[in-house]
């Protein structure tokens, strides 16, 4: 019973620190490239506004799941990182990714079936 509720406890957690519309698609896609600097990643994650990704960073930031460095250039660039916490999340994330092509297909092959 002990185990059951630290599991569940676990995994609340988790969902709390990475749930909403836009974290996972952040992750994904510093996974993906590595270190990104600010405007490339409101390029490539569609869809967000700068608000929002200003937001999702400072709480990933902040749950030590990425790093901020501040780049003197002129204008000052500002890059994001996975850290080693956040890197932990890869394989999942590639899980995640791998069920949804899979649950798409399957989605796909029954509606073909049906017709």
């Amino acid at each position: 019973m002990q185990t059951c509720k630290q599991e569940i406890a676990a995994i609340k957690d988790t969902i709390e620190i990475v749930s909403g519309k836009w974290k996972l698609h952040i992750l994904g896609t510093l996974a993906r490239t590595g270190k990104m600097r600010f405007m490339d990643l409101l390029r490539d994650v569609d869809g967000i506004a700068t608000k929002m990704l200003s937001k999702e960073l400072q709480d990933m930031e902040m749950n030590h799941l990425i790093s901020r460095t501040v780049v003197r250039t002129k204008p000052i660039t500002v890059e994001y990182n996975l850290t080693d916490l956040g890197r932990t999340l890869i394989p999942i994330i590639g899980e995640i990714t791998k069920w949804g092509i899979d649950y798409r297909r399957a989605l796909y092959e029954d509606s073909r079936s049906s017709m």
